[in-house]
């Protein structure tokens, strides 16, 4: 008999938390879908505890850590739930994610129902991007402390965006391989690795469109040593007329954002054309980034939060449509991406010359 609160769990409110991700978990095949959507709904819990800004910040690591046992395998704490839902379910304004907190208990018994190949799989991912927010809440203040801190190092950016992202093309590679064997055309070495930097280019764009959005919380992912080398410093960001000033940052960032969607764009096309649903599922977070980035390298005050580079959901559709002719096709795949990464790069030279003149 079918369960009607797994069914809702990971129906009607994986879709109302996820967005425009739960677009993609539709098209992925069956066998695929609930250990994906058990991460996300589990993930996106542990986020959301991290993110609650009203609680403060130790508080917000006790409980996520305490959250990451209980993923773990952790006997069962009925007191943890009830804080989960006193302290921080009562702080969201999204009803979703309210619910989502709210039942975590029905969440969490759903794992045991996985395989046990899947169990780890999800375990694993979990407590990796648990570890990622851990991170955000040792390394950055208080979001109302008015102080601002910055990463130090590339390192240390390339490391924090495989935690939060680049974990998660591992993730996908290994659900692939269990649920669709065979299908990969490379093997699990080049493919885990490209999985990777597929996550990190996700990630990367993430950090330079939401970039003057966290710098108003405390949080400057940019590291302050490349930030050194064109004459900034973390506060400069602050102020959007800057925008201009940091424009040669922003251009190397994106070029290094691209070196990732090339290896993505690898990565898709190791699946053959006839495995249409896992190819949409790699080609429409590509193009949407790639689409994403070119709003940036547009976007004249690219630092101010007013004004972010935000694809519109009329574009979602255009490049779902767009894809549906083109997915079994090698070439138009690559000439489709590809054309939109030399858009990129020509619009970066343009706005270099511009500059100079």
């Amino acid at each position: 008999m079918p369960n009607p609160t797994r069914a809702f769990l990971l129906g009607p409110l994986l879709k109302g938390v996820s967005r425009s991700f739960y677009l993609t978990l539709r098209i992925l095949p069956a066998g695929m879908r609930d250990p994906i959507g058990l991460a996300y709904l589990l993930a996106r819990a542990a986020d959301t505890i991290a993110d609650t800004s009203l609680i403060p910040p130790a508080q917000r690591l006790a409980l996520l850590l305490s959250f990451r046992d209980q993923v773990n395998g952790a006997a069962g704490d009925p007191a943890l739930m009830r804080r989960m839902s006193e302290e921080v379910a009562g702080q969201q304004q999204q009803s979703d994610e309210k619910i989502l907190l709210e039942s975590l208990g029905p969440a969490l018994a759903i794992l045991p129902q996985l395989g046990e190949s899947d169990r780890a799989a999800v375990r694993g991912i979990v407590s990796t991007l648990a570890s990622g927010m851990e991170f955000d809440l040792r390394t950055f203040p208080d979001e109302a402390s008015g102080r601002l801190v910055a990463l130090r190092e590339m390192d240390e950016l390339d490391r924090y965006t495989y935690l939060v992202a680049g974990c998660v093309g591992e993730f996908w590679t290994t659900m692939t391989y269990a649920h669709m064997p065979g299908v990969l055309k490379a093997g699990p070495d080049t493919m885990l690795a490209l999985g990777v930097r597929f996550g990190k280019a996700l990630q990367m764009t993430n950090v330079l469109r939401d970039c003057g959005k966290d710098l108003r919380i405390g949080r400057c992912y940019l590291p302050s040593a490349l930030l050194a080398r064109y004459g900034l410093a973390p506060q400069d960001l602050l102020a959007p007329g800057n925008s201009a000033r940091a424009q040669p940052l922003l251009f190397e960032l994106v070029r290094h954002a691209l070196g990732h969607f090339r290896a993505a764009l690898d990565y898709t096309l190791t699946i053959p054309g006839a495995a249409v649903r896992l190819r949409l599922a790699c080609i429409w977070p590509i193009v949407i980034g790639l689409e994403t980035l070119l709003l940036l390298v547009d976007n004249p005050a690219w630092l101010d939060p007013a004004r972010v580079s935000k694809v519109r959901r009329n574009t979602v559709y255009r490049v779902m449509a767009h894809s549906l002719p083109a997915v079994a096709s090698d070439w138009l795949v690559r000439r489709w991406i590809g054309g939109l990464m030399a858009r990129i790069e020509a619009r970066m030279a343009l706005r270099q010359r511009s500059a100079g003149d």
